[in-house]
This record gives C-alpha cells, sequence and structure tokens, in this order.
C-alpha cells in the first residue's frame, strides 16, 4: 500500500499569504515532502524561509540542486530557476532539480514544471495544490497530476486575494476539493494518512524529461 506522500504547491499574488495559513495548520510529523512555488522576481530579496518557517511547525528551506527530499519539510523554489521532482536512484522517495529553462506563463520559476514533473515521477502519490494568483499557471500541470491518479486541490477562488487562477483551475481541472486555505492543513494531514493500492502506471515514466524546460 502507498500514501500520498508527495505535496506540490503553487501560487502568485496572494499565494504566499494562502500559504501561511496552510503551513500553520499542518502536524509537526507530516508524513509528506511539501515543494512550493511561488511566482517571484529574479532580483527580488528571498525572505521565505525565514517568514514561512515562522508560520508553524515544519522546517522551511529553499530548494537546492540535488537535494534529497524528506517528509516533514517544506522545499521553496528559488528565484530564476524552475523547481522539478526527480526519483531517486537510491530511495523510493526524490530528489530536488533547479532548471534555468525558458519561461513558462511568463514565469521562472513557473509553477506547471513542478507539477509535471511530480505526476511523471510519483503518479498518485501527489496532492497538488493551486493557490491564489493571476493568469493560468499550474493549470495544465495540475490536470497531468489528476490524470495519473493524483489528488488535485484548489483554493476557494472567494477565498483568494486573486480569484483568476484558482477559478481558471476549477473550471479546466474538475479538483477533487475547493476549500479555504485555512482548511487545508487538516484536509492534507488526513490524505497523507490514507493509504491506497499500487498503480500500474505509478512511476512508468519517471525519468521522461517530455514538456520539462530543458537544463541549460
Amino acid at each position: 500500500m502507498a500514501r500520498r506522500d508527495i505535496i506540490v504547491v503553487g501560487g502568485s499574488a496572494g499565494g504566499l499569504e494562502a500559504l501561511l495559513l496552510i503551513l500553520g495548520a499542518l502536524p509537526p510529523d507530516l508524513p509528506a515532502a511539501v515543494c512550493v512555488t511561488i511566482h517571484q522576481a529574479p532580483s527580488a530579496p528571498n525572505r521565505r524561509p525565514a517568514i514561512l518557517s515562522r508560520a508553524g511547525q515544519l522546517p522551511v528551506m529553499l530548494a537546492e540542486e540535488g537535494m534529497q527530499m524528506q517528509t516533514a519539510t517544506v522545499y521553496l523554489a528559488v528565484p530564476d530557476h524552475h523547481l522539478l521532482v526527480e526519483r531517486s536512484a537510491d530511495t523510493d522517495f526524490g530528489v530536488l532539480r533547479l532548471v534555468h529553462g525558458p519561461r513558462e506563463n511568463r514565469s521562472r520559476p513557473a509553477i506547471d514544471p513542478l507539477f509535471r514533473s511530480a505526476a511523471l515521477a510519483f503518479g498518485p502519490r501527489v496532492i497538488g495544490i493551486v493557490l491564489s494568483g493571476a493568469l493560468d499557471d499550474g493549470i495544465s500541470g495540475l490536470s497531468v497530476i489528476k490524470d495519473r491518479g493524483g489528488i488535485a486541490v484548489v483554493q476557494d477562488p472567494a477565498d483568494a486575494q486573486v480569484s483568476n487562477m484558482p477559478a481558471r483551475a476549477i473550471e479546466e481541472v474538475g479538483p477533487d476539493y475547493v476549500l479555504p486555505a485555512a482548511a487545508m492543513g487538516a484536509l492534507l494531514g488526513n490524505l497523507t494518512l490514507t493509504t491506497f493500492g499500487p498503480s500500474p502506471d505509478e512511476g512508468r515514466v519517471a525519468d521522461q524529461r517530455t514538456g520539462i524546460p530543458s537544463r541549460r
């Protein structure tokens, strides 16, 4: 039996505030790794780890190339790089990849590369979350997560500072859950404790790079 032990989160304007609420409600022994892409300018000072670490009980750190993922830990995309996850050759968990590939949806880091890579590597083990933001980054990636048996979660547009991105995700993906950010921590705690049977496709294309920005 497997668990939902890979959580990927994407947001833009208003997404950081929603993430603070989510992290504040997550248990300290969360049996999953959390990878986050929130849009940011390349030159912006990166104070997010310090800000988010104060929100809850989980350690929050900037992702590093080749870093081994661990449960009960939050990894943040760094400026000007897409954050990807891949299976590890040494364990059944994952490693982080930082890719200076082309912008997607006008952004680098972008949400879709993270979501796609997680879905291709871990299939139904993935929970994808789209938070507040404009335009539609993360929509196609969330669709891949759901197509490969993962769980799609979207912030209630009425709860989001900027409703465009959640509203588009609801319209185009048909998520499994739509709820306010403040309620997501409890949901994630429950989902990560739920087991499910193995999928014959899970991990089948873990090393496939199609659709993921090429390394530069």
